[in-house]
């Protein structure tokens, strides 16, 4: 009888990095996929499962406009419980650092249904930052069985905090194959605004910033940095899919709104996103998953970060952390608008997070963790070529101070 594995998400991240597992798992001959929603992301979640075609098993619908991260962990473990103990999995996976991940994890564990972790290991070696999901990350550490590392160095991460190598796959990143997946789609887009712009031709620069850790001051201090940029390069385009959080949009639409190079749009679909990420020149985030996902589409990337859990695209060089200090963003953006061999060796980096078969190692390692197949050959990024030491204000977090 085919085991039975229990996927559970509940944000438009984890949606796209499960979704290539998800259906990987359904071409299994010896493993039964069932899927969870939480509904922890409500509108942007359903763009996604539509682009993958994912109708979820059970929805447990636990979204509230402004409710409190504890109150919405409340919610997944009371709604969660039930579904786990009707449909007993063999195994229940989740997905990087969410509050559905730490959630469902627990909720697992404590049910004694093995736990496995995808995305595990990512670390920056400091509890507050990002909020809350370094603490999310490592409590799943703790109960999962199987961990399921996008990288070498996360790999290391693990093993660090003392977590059996044999219990870790080294698989690259699910969201390498949701964007090749993706971008092989001719997706249009829904707003004649973003169609104007891109049909300009004018070099593009993409900003995404969310991050609570900057609610207090940097999300006003990028918004500044950007609309002196935008004023710096009038000839380029500038475009901000903003988060509909109203702290976030309090503190970056004042500074935004009368310029007319820059185009603030709502939230975009995935398929539409990954256009966007595409016809870029430069891309200024906070994001995770942009940090992975840019370098595969070979566009450097200033991270509106202090830290980052992924120290790899920083060490091939495609990714540079210039945290939320308004001169320094503008100062690190102009450089790579002026600097043809500073934007050059910046696009000619090598992407360290995958290859686009992740979802096969990662089926094949659930397969041999629960007794009916073997593991496929851990991914090996390419070695990066040394670089330039970084800034002292800049802190990759190496593996070796990476335990916490």
């Amino acid at each position: 009888m085919p085991h039975k594995v229990m996927t559970v998400y509940g944000t438009r991240p984890e949606a796209i990095k499960v979704a290539p597992v998800v259906r990987a798992l359904e071409e299994s001959p010896v493993l039964t996929t069932v899927t969870v929603s939480t509904g922890q992301h409500r509108e942007m979640l359903g763009q996604v499962q539509h682009v993958f075609g994912i109708v979820p098993d059970h929805d447990l619908d636990v979204f509230a406009a402004g409710q409190t991260l504890n109150a919405l962990m409340s919610k997944i473990f009371t709604r969660l419980d039930p579904v786990v103990a009707a449909e007993r999995p063999d195994a229940v996976l989740v997905q990087g650092d969410t509050s559905t991940a730490a959630a469902a994890a627990i909720v697992a564990f404590n049910r004694q249904v093995p736990v496995v972790h995808l995305e595990a290991g990512l670390r920056t070696g400091d509890i507050g930052s990002p909020f809350p999901e370094e603490a999310n990350r490592r409590l799943v550490s703790q109960v999962a069985g199987l961990h399921l590392a996008p990288t070498s160095s996360a790999k290391a991460n693990l093993l660090l905090e003392g977590i059996a190598a044999a219990s870790i796959a080294v698989t690259g990143n699910t969201v390498i194959d949701a964007l090749v997946h993706t971008a092989s789609q001719n997706v249009a887009m829904t707003d004649p605004a973003l169609n104007e712009v891109l049909g300009t031709g004018r070099p593009l620069l993409l900003v995404t910033m969310h991050r609570r850790e900057s609610w207090d001051s940097g999300l006003a201090a990028v918004a500044r940095a950007v609309r002196r940029l935008a004023k710096q390069f009038g000839d380029w385009s500038v475009v901000l899919p903003l988060h509909r959080n109203p702290v976030v949009r309090g503190a970056v639409l004042p500074q935004l709104a009368d310029l007319p190079n820059v185009l603030v749009t709502e939230p975009l679909p995935y398929g539409e996103f990954t256009r966007l990420l595409a016809a870029c020149r430069i891309v200024l985030t906070d994001s995770g998953g942009i940090q992975e996902e840019a370098p595969g589409l070979g566009k450097p990337v200033l991270v509106l970060r202090d830290t980052t859990e992924r120290p790899e695209a920083v060490q091939a060089g495609t990714v540079r952390l210039v945290g939320t200090d308004e001169e320094r963003i503008v100062e690190e953006t102009s450089r790579l608008v002026t600097d043809g061999s500073a934007y050059a060796r910046m696009v000619g980096a090598e992407n360290p997070y995958g290859d686009g078969r992740a979802a096969r190692r990662v089926r094949a390692a659930l397969e041999a963790h629960l007794g009916v197949g073997a593991r496929l050959p851990d991914f090996a990024a390419p070695v990066p070529a040394p670089a330039p030491a970084a800034p002292a204000s800049s802190a990759i977090a190496p593996a070796d101070v990476l335990a916490g």
